[in-house]
């Protein structure tokens, strides 16, 4: 039987292992930590009874993933589907609210109603064919070239200094610019427009912002047992830092080694062609996060009572702030009124904390291997918008970018993205290639967010990967096929 090694059990590592398990395949996972899941996971703390994720909270992608709508993710995972997507406070207890009705949104937007629908109708209706475009290599030809057509414009539109002419309300132009700040870039850009555009299109779907009850961890939990039932098995405690010295197997009888880790580990190997090589080298990693978990005595007590209701919360004031607040990240400074992404899951889901009381997740943007404690600064701009909010903070819990690496190998510098989402990185990531996953040493493959789509909770990179494996096997296998 053939063998399959793969190095670490984020969702693209096992989302490979799931699919090459499936093809006959004895597989293997080797994963860091103490846990499975590397960017979904959930763990106690801050203090005991309270459960938060270790990266990502909120899955947009997950549900309309091309892998995970094979593996049938929506029946094997509860999931908790938002009534209100995002939203983002203003002062004076103003705020937008990004609700999964499209036309409730506009409604609340006044005067920029139109131009939001005609900004997001459009994707929205064809989320699909959406997703497929921007599920795979951006050097192929897009299956759905209208579709295709309708996003670039308006990553144009959005992504270039004419993005502050788009909108006359502050509601609307701070709505659009909480959700393209996820992208950790200067504002306005291709990239950050590219993906804010496709979060919001997930904002007005079928599905939302979704995220699992009782945590990332689900998913992480899902894609492990149907890995163990056929076959397969992941070995936690186990950090791999020279690939020489790992017993694989032998390719030249069709055993693969797959990596869910930087790129740069592959420099590991012998036998690393040179051009590769400066390629690998040349990959760059982009700005980090700080993380700052709250254990609170009760729900925040935001002004306005909408974005009580709302799982993700940008907090970050106007356009105007929140492109200051990114451009300094990208001159090495974090502003003192930072743009903070919080995840309140308490919000809906009851079992992230003990009766009454209520977890809260959240990060700043902060240059690459920062050590600063986000605390203050965290606590400062949520008190802001929610004043009374120190007073039913009952712990908290601080992660510096510098620290992230530790927890989760694949976060270098704590970029939590796998690697710098430029425009230039979406074309070559990390190499120029219609075929990413596929390495020149024999038997190799890449599987992590380095590789395209890029970051999400979509497992789509690795199933690339698997893809091109059982390719090159002579045994090609559909989603249809395995699942």
């Amino acid at each position: 039987m053939r063998r399959a090694t793969i190095i670490g059990s984020g969702p693209n590592g096992l989302s490979a292992a799931v699919s090459l398990a499936r093809a006959g395949y004895e597989v293997e996972v080797l994963e860091a930590a103490a846990t499975v899941g590397g960017g979904v996971r959930t763990l106690e703390g801050p203090e005991p009874g309270f459960r938060y994720d270790v990266c990502s909270a909120v899955h947009p992608a997950a549900l309309t993933s091309p892998f995970f709508r094979a593996f049938g993710l929506v029946e094997r995972v509860e999931w908790i589907r938002p009534e209100i997507s995002y939203a983002h406070p203003l002062d004076d207890g103003g705020a937008a609210i990004a609700w999964r009705d499209l036309e409730r949104t506009a409604d609340g937007l006044g005067p920029d109603a139109g131009r939001w629908r005609a900004l997001l109708r459009p994707l929205t209706r064809r989320l699909g064919e959406l997703v497929e475009t921007t599920s795979g290599s951006m050097l192929r030809m897009p299956r759905h070239p209208v579709t295709a057509a309708r996003y670039a414009l308006r990553m144009l539109d959005q992504g270039t200094l004419l993005a502050g002419r788009s909108f006359r309300t502050p509601e609307a132009a701070a709505l659009l610019t909480g959700v393209t700040a996820h992208a950790n870039a200067v504002l306005p850009s291709l990239s950050a427009a590219a993906a804010g555009l496709l979060l919001a299109a997930h904002g007005h779907g079928p599905d939302g912002w979704a995220y699992p009850r009782g945590g990332a961890q689900r998913i992480a939990d899902a894609l492990r047992l149907d890995l163990e039932r056929h076959g397969g098995r992941v070995r936690t405690g186990v950090r791999v830092r020279d690939l020489s010295a790992l017993d694989w197997g032998d390719p030249s009888r069709g055993d693969v080694l797959l990596l869910n880790a930087p790129p740069r580990l592959m420099l590991s190997l012998p036998g690393v062609p040179a051009r590769y090589a400066r390629a690998l080298r040349a990959f760059r990693y982009g700005p980090g996060a700080a993380k700052v978990d709250f254990a609170l005595s009760g729900p925040v007590p935001w002004t306005n009572p909408d974005v009580a209701r709302a799982p993700t919360v940008h907090v970050g004031g106007t356009r105007a702030e929140i492109g200051v607040s990114e451009r300094a990240v990208a001159e090495g400074r974090v502003s003192g009124r930072p743009y903070v992404l919080v995840v309140q899951p308490s919000a809906l889901d009851d079992s992230r904390a003990p009766e009454g009381r209520a977890a809260l997740w959240s990060y700043i943007h902060v240059p690459a291997g920062s050590e600063i404690d986000a605390t203050a600064r965290v606590t400062a701009q949520i008190e802001r918008f929610a004043p009374g909010f120190r007073d039913v903070v009952i712990g908290s819990r601080a992660v510096p970018a510098s620290a992230r690496e530790a927890i989760n190998p694949a976060e270098i510098g704590g970029d939590v993205f796998g690697g710098s989402f430029t425009l230039t990185q979406a074309l070559r990531r990390p190499v120029l290639s219609a075929e990413p996953w596929r390495t020149p040493l024999r038997g190799v493959y890449l599987a992590s967010a380095s590789t395209p789509p890029g970051p999400g909770v979509n497992g789509m990179a690795g199933w690339h990967a698997a893809r091109a494996v059982l390719r090159d096997a002579g045994t090609p296998a559909g989603l249809g096929d395995l699942f």
